[in-house]
């Protein structure tokens, strides 16, 4: 059958992208004010990871006005992987933001410095911290509701800003009340590592959208639940493949019916099958394939997939025997050698496992075989 055109055409999704870039503008500036008045090393790094979260989230609107395109000549099932571009390049910026963080908390952890006017930049991370935690639970809002990975990616990002400015703060306080310096750059090395994580994840999940990974367990068993409805009919299915790219699900499988269905009676219910899968989801293409239940050549699945390589030959099993004569061979070379350079009684013992380990080997001596007649 020809593939589905009935989806939605693809959300403009760009107008959350223009509220993370204002969110990450405003709440920079809070955080660089913090720091610039206080002099602490993990109010920086909470600055330098909001800098971030602006890089990220104008390249992410960049990448959400090209996924909206609608699908083209060139382009038939669209746009939308240009959102994985999106989550991957921001995991690579959280990367880079980790590693920043790391390096500035260790050189204050080696030259530490004391700090000023806490309360002050306190306040100021309070506030951007809230400012973060509303927007970021909107773009995660968004990313579930339209299926967009680049949204959640941002979302998730600005959360982990979220925490990371609360274990900063929570540092912050903690020196304010013990006056010992040493607690911001350790602080800030923890929230690196936490955002490291994050980073590692969003760049995971972006490289199995690229790499064609099928749609995720959950909704591959509310498309085999629609398939065990109609296998009760007397249909059957195989070949279920399916990927996504963006917020577009593509699917396609082969669609068994008895051999006496008129063309018209298959097909009506294969789009039956069709409306009932795509009512799943919100923007789905479905491809499927006609064949007759009675004809055994039905059953012959076509795969695409490349012919799995031979096994390389296993090695040989390490024999009973000779395990037993490396054993020997190890306590002679180390009894002899530990005998040389030892005294007194331990000199002895290894001078004994040494003559335990030759009797081992002569006992495991392989008889010499008269030759093949």
């Amino acid at each position: 059958m020809a593939p589905d055109t009935n989806s939605p055409p693809p959300v403009d999704l760009t107008r959350f992208a223009w509220l993370s870039i204002g969110a990450a503008l405003l709440t920079m500036a809070l955080k660089a004010w913090a720091w610039w008045i206080t002099g602490s090393v993990g109010l920086l790094s909470d600055a330098a990871e909001s800098l971030v979260n602006l890089v990220a989230a104008v390249f992410s609107l960049f990448m959400l006005a090209f996924a909206a395109r609608p699908a083209d000549e060139g382009h038939p099932f669209g746009h939308g992987k240009a959102e994985y571009f999106a989550s991957g390049f921001e995991g690579l910026l959280i990367l880079l933001a980790a590693a920043s963080i790391g390096w500035m908390a260790f050189n204050r952890l080696l030259h530490p410095q004391p700090l000023a006017s806490l309360d002050i930049g306190l306040g100021l991370s309070g506030v951007a911290t809230l400012v973060n935690l509303v927007v970021a639970r909107i773009l995660l809002r968004a990313g579930k509701r339209y299926d967009s990975i680049a949204l959640e990616a941002d979302g998730h990002h600005l959360m982990t800003d979220v925490w990371t400015t609360v274990a900063i703060v929570a540092g912050l306080a903690a020196y304010w009340l013990t006056g010992r310096p040493e607690i911001d750059p350790v602080i800030a090395i923890l929230a690196a590592l936490h955002i490291c994580a994050a980073g590692l994840t969003l760049m995971s999940r972006s490289l199995s959208g690229l790499l064609d990974r099928r749609l995720p367990v959950d909704e591959l068993a509310r498309i085999e639940a629609v398939f065990r409805h109609y296998q009760t009919q007397g249909l059957d299915f195989h070949d279920l493949r399916t990927r996504q790219a963006g917020s577009h699900r593509l699917i396609t499988v082969h669609v068994l019916v008895p051999g006496d269905y008129t063309v018209k009676r298959a097909h009506d219910v294969v789009e039956q099958i069709e409306s009932e899968i795509r009512a799943l989801f919100r923007a789905t293409t479905i491809i499927t394939h006609l064949e007759p239940l009675d004809d055994a050549a039905s059953f012959e699945h076509e795969r695409v997939d490349i012919k799995p390589l031979p096994r390389p030959p296993r090695p040989p099993v390490q024999t009973r025997q000779s395990r037993t004569a490396l054993t020997g061979l190890t306590l002679l070379v180390g009894g002899g050698a530990a005998s040389m350079l030892t005294g007194g009684i331990w000199a002895d013992i290894a001078l004994g496992s040494g003559v335990f380990g030759l009797i081992l080997l002569l006992a495991n001596r392989k008889p010499n075989r008269p030759p093949d007649t």
